[in-house]
């Protein structure tokens, strides 16, 4: 009996020590998923600005007010030139919808003449911050100002007018939310309804 109690001993013994050198491996092996990066403390959440202004006007392109568009276009040709992703479509305007790498939402709405002419345009943007909203206000500030002159301004509001375009920029942003609106309306209302 005492032979049994001597192999049964020796079994627990190497079988703790086996445990031991377990475990010891398992907390070194687990030991450099423990460290916690810190991510830098800059506006990550925010992309390029200026990028963002050029995503949502789309690039420079003669005749057009935004995106390959202008006032007067058919419902078809705002269909050919958009990229972005339709999210709705009734009787007097088109809507569509882009989300940023870093969770943005631009969203356009393309409004029709009941003969189906664009006669406004307005772009919701939806951004991550104060610093985010500040950049694309600044940048949308000296696009337009560049394209249509001195701006006329208010609070969280500028328009510019020239011969062919008004457009509206304003901060929206409210509490944790924030954003800017734009709007494009034709300079002279009357020209568009006689087309």
């Amino acid at each position: 009996m005492n032979g049994f109690y001597k192999w049964t001993s020796a079994l627990l013994i190497m079988l703790a020590v086996v445990s031991c050198d377990t475990k010891t491996n398992e907390k070194t092996e687990k030991s450099p998923d423990s460290v916690v990066t810190v991510p830098p403390a800059t506006n990550d959440l925010n992309s390029n600005q200026s990028a963002l202004l050029t995503k949502i006007i789309g690039e420079p392109n003669e005749g057009t007010i935004i995106r390959g568009v202008s006032f007067g276009d058919p419902v078809s040709k705002v269909k050919a030139a958009e990229t972005f992703d339709m999210f709705e479509e009734t009787a007097d305007h088109l809507g569509y919808t882009s989300e940023t790498t870093q969770l943005e939402t631009i969203d356009i709405q393309y409004f029709f003449t009941p003969d189906k002419k664009v006669n406004k345009i307005t772009v919701d943007v939806y951004l991550n911050s104060t610093d985010a909203t500040k950049q694309l206000w600044n940048a949308g500030k000296k696009h337009f100002t560049d394209s249509y002159g001195a701006p006329k301004e208010e609070a969280n509001k500028i328009s510019w007018n020239n011969k062919s375009v008004k457009v509206n920029m304003e901060d929206v942003s409210k509490g944790k939310d924030f954003g800017l609106k734009f709007q494009f309306f034709p300079a002279d209302k009357t020209a568009l309804a006689a087309n």
